[in-house]
């Protein structure tokens, strides 16, 4: 379980730096340090110590899916015949081996998981229900949901004063 938020330790300039690698992961640490007023040492120590902490968790870059020729953003809804603990794990095994899972949320609701994939094309995406989702014990019922457009896409979490 992850510690929820609090102010111990974590000042304004933490919060600065955070907002900067948020927005741009390739900031050198002489780019952080000057925008936030500190020295290179200072501001890697705190980078450092963020990490540390794990309040970053990773770099990543993020890709241009349709350059890759993943035309279609899918959100799948999923049910289960069983919500014991040992029938689900099958599946959530399953699916983090499936690289065209880009999320997987277990949720409330008529369904259990939504997942959101990316798929090259319709027939790819009725191998990918058929073949793969629906051929997971204990899957009931798929739903599956086309995005027409993105509205706005972030990974950017606010962070708190």
């Amino acid at each position: 379980m992850v510690k929820s938020f609090t102010n111990k330790g974590f000042d304004e300039i933490d919060r600065q730096i955070l907002q900067l690698l948020q927005k741009d992961t390739t900031l050198t640490n002489v780019d952080i340090a000057r925008k936030v007023n500190l020295s290179p040492p200072a501001t890697h120590s705190r980078v450092k110590r963020l990490e540390k902490e794990g309040y970053i968790e990773r770099y990543t870059a993020v890709l241009n899916r349709e350059k890759l020729g993943y035309d279609l953003l899918c959100f799948i809804y999923i049910k289960t015949n069983e919500h014991l603990t040992e029938k689900l794990q099958p599946f959530e095994t399953a699916i983090k081996k499936m690289d065209e899972v880009l999320e997987c949320h277990h949720i409330t609701g008529e369904y259990d998981y939504l997942l959101k994939v990316v798929i090259k094309n319709s027939s790819d995406l009725r191998h990918f229900i058929v073949n793969k989702i629906s051929s997971i014990e204990n899957v009931s019922g798929v739903q599956t949901s086309l995005s027409y457009d993105v509205i706005k896409s972030s990974s950017s979490i606010p962070i708190p004063k």
